[in-house]
């Protein structure tokens, strides 16, 4: 969810025992957060500069240290409030799933007329609720390397990815960190060093480890790689390739639904598999080893929209658990999001919400039009100064003019590509085509976190202006909501989607997909080669096995409507018949023989 939406999110919902993730990115945000913390509870508050050594880790330790102590004191005071209606604790028990075995226990101690026995339920009770967990998050592609006064590069471990890891695994929490965007070897392999992420003589693990992947495959090798220095896998979370928020990272066609299928099927191979290795690197390490495999959880998320959606992904493919996150931006309770950033967020329909090419990574990042970023950024184009000053630096990858690596996003990056633009005397419509391609890039890492400043009032030195990255399934709602309406829409109590038509979850992806497909075949066309053609055959063939995959699967919805089912099959044909239009529109770029392709 960006950086600044969820970076306090445990504070305002651990206590009712719900998990959330915090994004480890951006260290000034997370000082500026503890500075505000601090001084709303009370603590005393001493900075840590970036003029410090080892600031960023340190920085980060401090802050969660904090929030731990801020959820753990909500918690303390939540367990000893009376149950009573309006009470916190009665606020706790309300918000869980009617099928809950909690639920029905405190029904039951409500019920109860003996006012001794009933005490001793109430007892019970408050030993046996526990708060969410404070998980963090490391994306795992912002690993920018950082230098000294001198100039001269520091070491691997003052990297961003791996001094967030220090930061984290020093911290007194007892939670999970989440890797996301792909492997990154010296950042797995420096995991090692910290006991917390190694399992106890009892098989508990202080630390968790949770991959966020896109497949099975990736979930094998990267597992592999964690086993063979003795650290578990603790969780595997599945997410959408396209229907999320954030950056996006399609798969070659692999959709969702055939890709929980390989997780349901293999989940015991998975598990032995690691197992194994994991036991062998124990041994080497001198570390005892485990009878039994630890647990592993499997999870989803990524445009997951109603109760029955939701129940299916548990029921069907055996999930453990799933994860809502851009339903939860119109939730003030939950997240922050600035009023103006908020109203845009609840007025959105399909067509404001989109795949961008803002990020400076080259990755597509899910974007709302007309954000406050993006309305600054045209801005800085039409006055001829266009980029961003590059206050923090965190997405700096290019080498294209300097030596050291610059942000494409950037102020100075921007500036000398254009000027190698008016340099090359291409023709009108090229060159607006190529300087569009320039200044869309947007400072995301500095913008994404604004709406945590803008929302708690706190001042900066570098103004910024709010970026934000909801994933498609925000069409489908509208109203601004408190934390009890969206957890009851969750479980099924109530209903928060707008009359906007809404798709099935599954259907929404292979849309998608099939977008992305034409997308990537327009940009292509005019270079194709052998290796394209094996891709786009390849991520064809793929989406058309998804299609006849999800025609056993939808009659299977049982607690759908006849009428849901049906109309799933129909838009599933719909989908179909436009990806055989897109593959006889590119016909050229599927092509299997190199005659065909000498003749493009």
């Amino acid at each position: 969810m960006g950086t600044a939406f969820s970076i306090d999110t445990p504070i305002k919902v651990a206590r009712y025992g719900i998990h959330s993730v915090i994004s480890l990115v951006d260290d000034t945000l997370i000082e500026q957060m503890r500075q505000f913390y601090c001084e709303q509870e009370g603590e005393p508050y001493r900075p840590i500069t970036k003029h410090d050594e080892d600031f960023r880790a340190r920085r980060i330790t401090a802050y969660l240290d904090l929030v731990n102590r801020i959820v753990q004191r909500q918690f303390k005071e939540l367990k000893e409030s009376p149950f009573e209606p309006g009470s916190e604790i009665t606020k706790y028990f309300e918000m869980l799933a009617d099928d809950s075995v909690l639920k029905a226990a405190w029904q039951h101690m409500l019920a109860c007329p003996d006012p001794k026995l009933k005490a001793d339920l109430q007892k019970n009770l408050r030993e046996s609720i526990r708060p969410g967990d404070i998980n963090v998050n490391i994306m795992t592609k912002l690993d920018r390397n950082n230098y000294d006064t001198q100039g001269a590069m520091l070491p691997a471990e003052f990297s961003d990815a791996l001094a967030a890891l220090r930061g984290y695994a020093q911290s007194t929490l007892q939670s999970a960190i989440v890797f996301s965007a792909g492997i990154n070897r010296r950042l797995y392999s420096y995991a090692e060093q910290f006991k917390d992420f190694y399992a106890d003589a009892k098989g508990n693990i202080k630390k968790r480890i949770i991959l966020k992947v896109s497949d099975f495959r990736s979930s094998i090798v990267q597992g592999k790689f964690f086993a063979k220095k003795g650290l578990w896998i603790s969780e595997y979370r599945i997410e959408s390739g396209l229907n999320c928020g954030g950056h996006a990272f399609a798969t070659d066609g692999f959709l969702m639904g055939p890709i929980l299928e390989e997780f349901r099927v293999k989940r015991q191979q998975l598990t032995d598999e690691l197992h194994k290795i994991y036991n062998e690197a124990l041994k080497l390490k001198n570390k005892i080893t485990f009878a039994k495999p630890h647990e592993v959880k499997i999870t989803a998320q990524g445009g997951i929209g109603t109760h029955l959606e939701d129940k299916f992904l548990r029921t069907h493919y055996g999930l453990n658990t799933t994860g809502w996150a851009t339903p939860f931006l119109l939730c003030p309770e939950a997240t922050n999001v600035d009023r103006i950033t908020l109203e845009k967020l609840a007025k959105a329909g399909e067509k404001d919400l989109y795949l961008s090419d803002v990020s400076p990574l080259g990755v597509p990042f899910n974007s709302i039009r007309d954000s406050l970023s993006d309305i600054e950024k045209g801005l800085k184009v039409m006055r001829g100064r266009p980029g961003s000053a590059c206050p923090k630096g965190h997405l700096v990858s290019n080498t294209e003019f300097t030596e050291e690596p610059i942000c494409t996003a950037s102020r100075q990056y921007q500036k000398l590509k254009i000027d190698q633009l008016n340099k090359l005397n291409l023709d009108e419509s090229e060159y607006k085509k190529r300087f569009e391609a320039v200044v869309v890039k947007a400072c995301i890492c500095h913008d994404l976190g604004q709406p945590a400043l803008i929302a708690n009032n706190i001042k900066t030195n570098v103004p910024g202006f709010t970026a934000v990255c909801p994933g498609p399934n925000l069409a489908y709602f509208s109203k601004i909501v408190t934390l009890n309406e969206m957890v009851g829409h969750i479980y099924g109590r109530t209903n928060l989607l707008n009359d906007t038509p809404r798709p099935n979850m599954f259907i929404k992806e292979l849309g998608m997909y099939v977008d992305y497909l034409k997308k990537e075949l327009g940009k292509s066309l005019d270079e194709i080669n052998e290796q394209k053609i094996k891709y786009f055959t390849e991520f064809k063939n793929n989406l058309l096995e998804g299609i006849e995959y999800y025609r056993k699967l939808f009659p299977q919805m049982v607690e759908e409507s006849l009428e849901y089912r049906t109309k799933a099959l129909n838009d599933l044909e719909a989908c179909h018949q436009r990806l055989l239009a897109v593959v006889e529109e590119f016909s050229v770029a599927f092509a299997a023989s190199p005659t065909a392709l000498a003749a493009a």
